[in-house]
């Protein structure tokens, strides 16, 4: 920052910019606009590489944010940076003064909560380890929903039995909770200073270092890495004499006890 405020510094003499910086500043000053005016009509987050496009030349687009974001600490609005890209947003202290009640979304249930807490500590991760974490088996319908809200996504497959589906979070998960990447999810010190956990935890109990990493793990294989079945063989009028149907395989699933 001391290096930022020295382009906007005057020589104290004729106040005349000093050593050809005014050029410099100029500059900035146009970048603070440009990268303004980008993020208020931005529909979504930008990234930073996606300023820097726009830039005067010899301004950066880190320059230029760090320096709106100091601008913008003390308004209603601030600009800052979650999932890797920047916004505006409301002051933290004012989002009570618009909080009418009306549009917004939809609470999660607890088990949706904790599903999703699972997912972001322990992804990738699949159904039967989110229900070996929780100790209760989880509904089809608490996957949807969180898949649903953009904050879940389906990663790959793991290299496993059955070739079960693994989950992880989204940038959008990281935008909705104001975390810059799924490292800034609280450990358990903070956990414990925020009230948590009540009591004695369990000797050897830990959080996991969480990991949203784009590549796929070393037992995961990509959601489209289908093994091709062989053609059903063919079945004539004859073989099927004297058979009963088959009974079909839906008729055989148990529906999960829905949590409550």
């Amino acid at each position: 920052m001391a290096e930022i405020a020295r382009l906007f510094r005057e020589d104290d003499n004729d106040g005349a910019p000093q050593d050809g910086l005014g050029e410099i500043s100029s500059a900035l000053a146009e970048g603070m606009r440009i990268a303004e005016a980008l993020l208020f009509a931005a529909a979504e987050p930008l990234s930073e590489q996606d300023i820097e496009k726009r830039m005067p030349r010899g301004v950066t687009a880190a320059m230029v944010l760090e320096t709106l974001k100091a601008d913008y600490s003390s308004r209603g609005v601030n600009l800052v940076r979650a999932g890797g890209a920047w916004m505006f947003r409301t002051a933290a202290d004012l989002a009570w003064l618009l909080a009418t009640g009306e549009g917004e979304p939809k609470r999660l249930s607890r088990a949706a909560l904790e599903t999703l807490a699972i997912i972001a500590y322990h992804q990738p991760v699949t159904r039967a380890e989110i229900e070996d974490i929780r100790g209760v088996a989880i509904s089809k319908g608490t996957l949807d929903v969180l898949l649903e809200t953009g904050w879940v996504r389906l990663r790959g497959r793991r290299r496993a039995p059955g070739r079960p589906i693994t989950y992880g979070t989204t940038q959008a998960f990281l935008i909705q909770f104001g975390l810059e990447a799924i490292t800034d999810l609280p450990g358990l010190e903070e956990l414990k200073g925020a009230g948590l956990f009540d009591g004695r935890l369990p000797p050897g109990f830990g959080i996991p270092q969480p990991s949203d990493a784009a590549d796929l793990a070393a037992d995961e294989d990509p959601l489209t890495d289908e093994p091709v079945e062989p053609p059903a063989p063919e079945i004539s009028e004859r073989d099927l004499e004297g058979q009963t149907p088959a009974q079909d395989d839906s008729m055989l699933d148990e529906p999960l006890e829905r949590e409550t």
